[in-house]
């Protein structure tokens, strides 16, 4: 029998590249202590996993499957403080520091928001505050994902990473501050 290629569809209308990028994500979930990398590297490593998918619509396909497996925040938590500005759908970010690094969780009322969601959160997550506030996120561009979206969900990203930075200054300023 012949064998799907690499990048051939196979039965269930999924790619292997994108079951072994699935794969290979939900394995760094599972250490339990993560070793230390700069958001540079991270980004970089998230920018490598997805981008062996091809297709850039299989590629955002794959972003928004991943955040279907985050649990969601709270009714506590979404509050309109951990609310999103500027965003068509319903957002909340949650940000928090242990151990000196920023920890986020997100939600949305939008599968396509709380994917894109996710994945920020994923890269900002285990960074230093000062990483947050000076890396940018390339990965949006460098995966094509900017030509897959409408101006108001590219408007809304650029509110997601406003929060994100914002909740960074916070915790910068803090730190010299007490």
């Amino acid at each position: 029998p012949l064998k799907p290629r690499q990048n051939q569809p196979i039965a269930n209308g999924s790619t292997r590249a994108v079951k072994a990028t699935a794969r290979r994500l939900a394995s760094r979930r599972r250490v339990t202590q993560p070793p230390v990398v700069t958001l540079a590297a991270k980004q970089q490593q998230l920018i490598d996993d997805y981008g062996i998918i091809e297709n850039p619509q299989e590629r955002l396909s794959a972003i928004v499957d991943r955040a279907r497996r985050m649990p969601p925040l709270t009714e506590a938590e979404r509050t309109e403080t951990n609310r999103v500005r500027g965003c068509i759908s319903l957002a909340w970010i949650v940000g928090e520091v242990r151990d000196e690094r920023c920890a986020f969780r997100a939600d949305a009322d939008s599968p396509l928001v709380r994917g894109l969601l996710a994945l920020l959160t994923d890269l900002y997550s285990g960074a230093t505050p000062a990483e947050v506030v000076a890396i940018e996120p390339s990965l949006i561009d460098e995966l094509g994902l900017a030509s897959q979206l409408s101006p108001t969900r590219l408007n809304g990203l650029r509110s997601v990473r406003a929060k994100i930075r914002e909740f960074a200054i916070a915790q910068t300023a803090s730190q010299f501050s007490g």
